[in-house]
């Protein structure tokens, strides 16, 4: 039943059931004991599909779902939405003068991939074992402290106290570039100078790392030919989502929209 914190919503006369956005509104987060928070996402989300749904069937567009993953398909909604932003949204490609002003901008946006030389030691455990973790970390933060009191001996330690196989060669990793190792390490990596450890022990899916930063070689700057491509590509997708925008304020214009507070942006 309807009430102030969660209204009928109606799209253009369009009813759309409480069941329905109670439903969606497992999907939104909310403060606890603010439901109303998640309702109205929820209705916002709903009244958005709802809009895009009326507009593909008053087009009379017949839905043709693809492919999205192995043997999953798009459901006819999700066909019927795409479909209807393939035939209303339209952008015009960046031409060359635009490409070149974009890359002139500030070249040094555009180079290769670092490569840095790291050496670390490894105090493994299962994250997910509060016990074992604990212990890992407490042996950790003391590996750390020998390592940053003495920081020329740390591929001595690394030799002795690693759980790496890397221990074999005094902890060296030799020379890695981005997405050679897992995002926890990567992140508490890039910050590091040449010669610096990581002030705290590092978590990861294998335990906790003491991290130091060897050697980093700055990716050099590409020129113009080499990205290109990617330039046109970025400004596409911009183009793109701003015209998607602009298509969705004009619907959103001319609606008449009860339980919901769309607004065009």
């Amino acid at each position: 039943m309807a009430n102030a914190l969660f209204p009928d919503l109606i799209v253009n006369g369009e009813l759309i059931p409480h069941s329905t956005i109670a439903a969606e509104a497992q999907n939104h987060s909310a403060p606890r004991g603010k439901p109303g928070i998640a309702w109205r996402a929820a209705a916002n989300a709903l009244a958005m599909r709802a809009l895009l749904l009326q507009e593909a069937r008053q087009r009379q567009l017949k839905a043709d779902p693809q492919e999205v993953g192995p043997g999953k398909f798009e459901t006819e909604e999700e066909a019927l939405i795409r479909q209807l932003l393939e035939a209303a949204v339209e952008t015009t490609p960046p031409n060359e003068s635009e490409l070149r002003t974009e890359w002139e901008k500030n070249p040094d946006r555009f180079r290769s991939p670092p490569l840095w030389e790291v050496s670390h030691i490894l105090c493994a455990c299962d994250p997910r074992d509060k016990s074992a973790r604990e212990k890992a970390l407490a042996r950790a933060t003391y590996l750390t402290e020998l390592a940053t009191r003495s920081p020329t001996d740390f591929a001595a330690l690394a030799a002795r106290e690693s759980d790496c196989g890397s221990k074999a060669s005094s902890g060296a990793l030799g020379q890695l570039g981005p997405g050679d190792t897992v995002p926890e390490f990567e992140a508490a990596l890039r910050p590091l100078e040449e010669g610096q450890i990581t002030p705290e022990p590092v978590l990861s899916r294998h335990g906790y790392h003491i991290i130091r930063l060897d050697a980093v070689a700055v990716g050099q700057r590409l020129p113009y030919a080499a990205v290109r491509q990617k330039i046109a590509s970025a400004i596409e997708k911009s183009n793109w989502v701003r015209a998607s925008r602009d298509f969705v304020d004009r619907l959103i214009a001319a609606a008449e929209i009860s339980g919901a507070d769309l607004k065009p942006q």
